[in-house]
């Protein structure tokens, strides 16, 4: 029997059988599932990782590193797919990804997990563009949408149980003979092996391959670009922003950037991102958008465990309970949204009321001291989950409503690079601000305690002083305390530590005024395109905002 899905977005075209169809789902959701569910696990765990391997002022590159090389690799991968199909691509990301899953559970440090993690990233490139891809090829619009809003249930659920299980593996000393947050790599394993065996049997996709070859000079010069410049952002503060080290390293980025852009031109339609897209200014201003909505969103959420767990005292598990709120507000955002935007076709007003929301939850995070109300933080976490489900819900629309058919992988493949992209960059800098000036806001906040009665009676007790978690405490009152470990805060006075959470809660709130800034340069931006009524898009109205790729006229076959 043959399963027939030619040219998708014509009327009346035949569809793979909805038996078969469930099981590709299957296989693609749990791809899906095993990538976001990792993100969502490591952040909650990263801490205790962090404190296991005495490397928590160097965590920012466990996350820097995964995304330099997914970022790398989706623009790829979709160029890959359009060459080589899809199947096969996403297999080659579902065992890379679980390989680097294996290594990251054996690191014996935080640059061996640094390093693994990239290996990761590898993978991960793939797992999220490829699922859209393989769904653009068997399905047309009209049913895509169905299953897309599962796609998009796949990541609300791995919000709510990542952080839940994350913890629970992070508070676990040991299971099956290895610390318990190892498991939390360990655990991609059999969803890895499973997600394989039903891509193996089940999918069996025969898009119009691509004559061109691979874009080798644009991955190398995107390299050259993106390593440097992120490991100068890293070390910049260390080094000195003016060293000759940091500003070599700029300058090396500089001149990869510039090499990749060349490199793309030269590639023409082969190229990670072919030039022509860009000549529509909605893909390229949109895209702008994607970057810096990427940088404040992915950056504010790496330092928000931090919070939660040191400032406030959470467990990890505790801290991933209270993720539940902004989760919640994500997927309510985004099915309301969803029915807004394929109803009315419109998609800028709903862009711009995200970008406000989240910018108003970032700012509220601004607010957050090592005194406030637990309940803030989970209202601020709720309001920023609305506006992320509300923008990025429609924002892939937005971009590719311009794009001609033979971009389809490339330009499925640009909304998660440019996401990506600007994620890197923030994570990368806002880790950079915070570890910058943690060290002077401790050191403030130990000055602005000393007339404090409790403090004062606090230090003058030998019996208190002498203890060596109050003396690690008491060093930062020169900057001088390191942040590698903070498990002695569990054994320290409590008095004792409340500057210190202070300075580490100003420092945080830094970070959060920046991001606040760079979403209203963003949201400049996401005002200038022009909305375009839904008549002119009767073609291509959206399906599922919250990953529908434009229609693609490709011939399809399915064999079963």
């Amino acid at each position: 029997m043959t399963d027939t899905a030619a040219a998708p977005g014509s009327p009346g075209a035949p569809v793979i059988d909805r038996r078969r169809m469930r099981l590709v789902m299957a296989g693609l959701m749990l791809g899906l599932f095993m990538s976001a569910l990792d993100q969502t696990i490591i952040s909650a765990a990263l801490r205790t990782i962090a404190d296991d391997l005495n490397g928590l002022s160097q965590q920012a590159w466990a996350n820097t590193s995964y995304m330099i090389t997914s970022v790398i690799t989706t623009a790829l991968y979709g160029k890959l797919s359009d060459i080589y199909g899809r199947r096969p691509l996403y297999v080659i990301a579902v065992a890379v990804f679980v390989v680097g899953s294996v290594l990251c559970g054996l690191a014996q440090s935080m640059v061996m997990l640094s390093v693994f993690r990239g290996i990761q990233g590898l993978g991960a490139g793939g797992l999220m563009s490829l699922a859209f891809a393989i769904l653009a090829d068997l399905l047309p619009p009209a049913e895509r949408s169905r299953y897309q809003a599962w796609f998009g249930a796949v990541f609300g659920v791995s919000a709510v149980v990542g952080p839940v299980v994350g913890g629970f593996f992070a508070g676990l000393d040991s299971f099956a003979g290895a610390a318990g947050w190892r498991w939390a790599f360990f655990i991609n394993v059999p969803i890895g092996i499973a997600t394989v065996l039903i891509v193996l049997s089940q999918v069996r996709v025969q898009n119009d391959r691509s004559k061109d070859k691979p874009d080798i000079a644009g991955v190398i010069t995107l390299v050259l670009f993106l390593v440097p410049v992120l490991f100068a952002v890293e070390e910049g503060p260390k080094w000195g922003w003016g060293s000759a080290g940091t500003l070599g390293l700029f300058g090396v980025g500089a001149v990869g950037l510039v090499l990749f852009v060349m490199a793309q031109r030269r590639a023409g339609g082969a190229a990670l991102l072919p030039t022509p897209m860009f000549r529509s200014p909605v893909f390229t201003l949109y895209n702008a958008v994607n970057t810096i909505v990427g940088a404040a969103v992915f950056g504010s959420l790496a330092v928000l465990p931090l919070y939660l767990q040191i400032v406030k005292g959470l467990s990890p598990t505790q801290a991933g309970l209270m993720m539940l709120p902004q989760t919640f507000g994500i997927i309510v955002a985004g099915r309301l949204c969803s029915a807004y935007v394929t109803r009315t076709g419109r998609f800028k007003g709903a862009m711009l009321t995200g970008i406000v929301l989240i910018m108003a939850g970032t700012f509220w995070f601004a607010t957050l001291g090592a005194d406030t109300a637990l309940w803030q933080a989970a209202v601020a976490a709720a309001v920023m989950g609305i506006g992320i489900g509300v923008c990025w819900q429609v924002m892939l629309v937005a971009i590719q409503r311009g794009l001609e058919p033979q971009y389809m992988g490339a330009g499925v493949g640009s909304f998660a690079f440019f996401r990506s992209i600007g994620g890197t960059v923030g994570i990368s800098v806002f880790f950079s601000l915070f570890f910058g000036s943690v060290g002077g806001r401790i050191s403030d906040a130990y000055a602005d305690a000393a007339s404090d009665p409790g403090f004062k009676a606090a230090l003058a007790d030998p019996s208190v002083t002498s203890q060596p978690a109050n003396q690690t405490l008491l060093a930062g009152r020169n900057g001088a305390v390191s942040l590698d470990d903070s498990s002695f805060l569990a054994h320290a006075d409590a008095r004792l530590a409340h500057p210190f959470l202070e300075g580490m809660a100003q420092a945080m709130q830094t970070v959060y005024v920046v991001s606040g800034f760079l979403l209203a340069l963003g949201l400049v931006l996401a005002l200038i395109p022009r909305d375009r009524r839904p008549e002119a898009d009767a073609a291509t109205a959206p399906s599922a905002p919250s990953a529908s790729p434009a229609p693609s006229p490709k011939k399809v076959a399915a064999h079963q």
